[in-house]
């Protein structure tokens, strides 16, 4: 069994990167883990607590699946390499944001594929590697979904870039039902609005009809795209969506979203695994690898390589601390210090703030504390970033890829910071 431990904060705060600097100064020892906001969170099924979006299938999409109503919509379009950014997501090789285009997070992803499935390693979907992601051709590359309802009672609060107005917060919550539904689906938003042209799901017609055979189910959708106004409440500003709860969508047909029932104890990371399309059943690993010039997070069983997700590691300011580190333990949904001294490196001086914790974080939803004083690896609220812009010594992932990796470490997973 997983020996797990939650590390807490003194005085709430995390001892993490800064937003801009070097890490916190805090001592990370009793056992704790702050409290997540309750959104609203509607299970798939009694077997499956992932949210009510689920992919219904199993771990690679194969075999039997439950039929729904929103299967009845075909895509308009191939999307191969989209298809296969799901396939590598699915598998355990983060190709970052999925967004059907080539780049470097996909490059890496087939890289980690390839080095897996004894291929030449080429960072291409060339021949040998469509090949030997053949198994997974019944996972087309979207599907369509219905937001559910509750998303619309949500609180989505606009957040203020300077740390006195964050620290006042309840929570760092999504800004916005668009910004919760890109990352549920690791993705973005422009690229939600692309599966969507002029709201409605690619396939389906103005009349809201499968635009290649009828549906009686889909005849009579009048497909909203309303926007959500903005309005104030108690002096919190919400941010206008393009997408509503209630709508059908077209989205990225990531999977490996399953939630075993009693596999996850604590309440609110349940909660926030499904926020992330991120499932329960994820490998232990012995060992993790992180290159700072490849930009990559590689995780082995023995010398198997399981997983691989790109990563930004450190900065010139910063450099990525190379050897070898223990893992200490893990905070889900931790909040964050702020003090300017250690971000600026004793150069300035300014209040501190507490701030809550959220997926717009400085530190996203989850901290992996290394035996490394100061140093951890962490989730990020920018996941476009990832790979491309420097971190503060720590190791950065995409909240989704974070959630992944803590499911895969435990204190006795050893930690390879490499050149």
């Amino acid at each position: 069994m997983r020996n797990l431990l939650f590390v807490a904060v003194s005085s709430l705060a995390l001892a993490a990167c800064g937003m801009n600097g070097a890490e916190e100064d805090t001592d990370t020892t009793t056992a704790q883990t702050a409290p997540a906001e309750d959104y609203g969170y509607e299970t798939y099924d009694e077997d499956n607590l992932a949210d009510s979006m689920a992919s219904n299938d199993d771990a690679y999409g194969m075999g039997d699946s439950v039929a729904r109503e929103d299967d009845a919509i075909p895509d308009s379009e191939e999307r191969p390499i989209m298809q296969a950014q799901v396939v590598l997501d699915r598998v355990g090789f983060g190709p970052g944001v999925i967004d059907g285009k080539m780049g470097m997070s996909t490059e890496n992803a087939l890289r980690g594929f390839q080095e897996a499935n004894d291929l030449d390693v080429t960072g291409e979907l060339d021949e040998a590697t469509k090949t030997a992601l053949s198994d997974w051709d019944s996972i087309p590359a979207t599907r369509v979904v219905t937001i559910p309802a509750s998303w619309s009672s949500a609180e989505y609060v606009d957040i203020p870039e300077d740390p006195e107005g964050m620290a006042k917060l309840e929570s760092l919550g999504y800004k916005s039902l668009d910004e919760r539904l890109a990352e549920r689906f690791h993705t973005t938003v422009d690229v939600l609005k692309a599966l969507n042209p002029n709201g409605r799901p690619a396939g389906m017609n103005a009349k809201g009809e499968d635009s290649t055979a009828t549906s009686s189910s889909q005849s009579t959708t009048e497909v909203k795209t309303e926007k959500t106004p903005p309005h104030t409440d108690e002096g919190k500003a919400r941010i206008e969506s393009y997408f509503t709860a209630g709508q059908q969508i077209r989205v990225p047909n990531i999977g490996g979203d399953r939630i075993e029932k009693g596999k996850i104890d604590n309440r609110d990371w349940q909660r926030t695994l499904a926020s992330l399309g991120v499932g329960s059943d994820q490998p232990e690993v012995d060992r993790i690898v992180v290159s700072k010039a490849g930009k990559t997070l590689k995780a082995y069983q023995g010398d198997k390589l399981v997983a691989l997700f790109t990563v930004s590691s450190g900065s010139s300011e910063f450099p990525l601390p190379l050897g070898e580190w223990d893992i200490v333990g893990e905070a889900y949904n931790p909040p964050y210090n702020y003090d300017p001294s250690v971000l600026s490196g004793g150069k300035e001086e300014g209040k501190e703030y507490t701030l809550p914790p959220g997926p717009n974080s400085p530190v996203g939803i989850v901290w992996i504390d290394l035996s490394k004083e100061h140093y951890g690896i962490h989730g990020t609220p920018d996941p476009e970033t990832i790979g491309r812009a420097q971190s503060s010594g720590c190791v950065r992932l995409t909240n989704w890829d974070a959630a992944r990796l803590a499911g895969m470490v435990s204190q006795s997973t050893q930690v390879i910071f490499e050149a």
